[in-house]
């Protein structure tokens, strides 16, 4: 059985004990210190998925936790001492405790070195904004009602909630490291060599790829023919950020060249209109094998200017 986790994340806005919130960058880290109930007992291998309290943003597996040490601000009501506190955007007095109800402009507050936590998921991410509301997602907790921050749940449950929804499927996920002892090997949410981290939602993603087929046939752009089951619909730029399929936005590729290809281990060179792979892919014949080629599809000017934008990006890395 795989542990699952049900995280709150929302910026800055997300408070725990009345403390300064935290640095949360949802398809990448999540952060939270040793005055979080379950803050020992996240671990690597298990599946975390984060939501704003409305929806689903998204999942992924921990590859790593980082730990650390700082000294945090702590705040609590002055009438009953209590951390259970939260600022009014709009109402005044500023703050109003949750636990005596009482309302009051100045928190006190306290300076305590707490224990610091960051879980990595960036590498198997997949955006799931949306796909799951926050009334599903409480269901699928152990503790239904909990009021938590970080909730256990099951993987197995999470899993089928989402197979249940039109449009949604994984591919197998490995983690990239090795099983914890007794563990059984498991079914992951992650598509095989695909990051999804370039997507904030999966509308339209369907209608997308059914485009760049029939613009392109089944054509990895950088590999050639290539079957239609095999070929994953890759934005050249960060949907995450835009949030829009934009017109010959994309390009299809093979789902290893596409995972190669967000990671910036394939580009293709603007001043050369070549495809240059990373240095430590060289020892593989499969990908060196294209270095120096040109793309297998005619690239049109917007392609080739996301391309541009794309090895600019990550050509210190090459």
């Amino acid at each position: 059985m795989t542990t699952a986790w049900l995280v709150l994340a929302v910026g800055d806005e997300r408070q725990h004990g009345g403390n300064d919130g935290y640095d949360d960058d949802p398809s990448e880290h999540y952060s939270w210190d040793d005055t979080v109930p379950n803050h020992a007992n996240l671990k690597v291998g298990d599946v975390i998925a984060l939501w704003d309290k409305k929806q689903l943003l998204g999942l992924g597996v921990i590859s790593e936790i980082e730990t650390g040490s700082e000294v945090k601000n702590l705040y609590f009501c002055p009438v009953c001492k209590k951390a259970d506190i939260k600022p009014r955007k709009r109402l005044k007095p500023a703050y109003l405790c949750n636990k005596c109800g009482a309302q009051f402009d100045e928190p006190g507050s306290k300076a305590k070195r707490v224990v610091t936590y960051r879980s990595k998921h960036g590498e198997t991410w997949m955006d799931g904004r949306g796909l799951l509301t926050g009334a599903q997602l409480r269901a699928l907790c152990d503790s239904p009602r909990s009021q938590l921050s970080m909730r256990a749940a099951r993987w197995e449950k999470l899993r089928d909630a989402l197979l249940a929804i039109e449009g949604v499927d994984f591919d197998d996920l490995d983690t990239g490291g090795e099983e914890q002892p007794g563990e059984d090997s498991v079914r992951k949410p992650i598509p095989g060599g695909h990051r999804m981290s370039n997507v904030r939602t999966r509308q339209g993603q369907p209608a997308f790829r059914k485009q760049l087929l029939k613009d392109h046939g089944e054509v990895c752009a950088f590999t050639g023919p290539t079957p239609a089951a095999a070929l994953q619909a890759a934005h050249l730029y960060s949907f995450a950020d835009a949030g829009e399929h934009r017109d010959w936005g994309g390009l299809l590729m093979r789902a290893d060249v596409h995972s190669l290809f967000d990671r910036g281990q394939i580009t293709v060179n603007p001043d050369t209109g070549c495809i240059e792979i990373a240095e430590d892919l060289h020892r593989y014949p499969v990908y060196f094998s294209l270095h120096g080629a040109t793309p297998a599809i005619t690239l049109r000017p917007e392609h080739e200017a996301w391309l541009a934008a794309h090895w600019r990006s990550h050509a210190p890395a090459q």
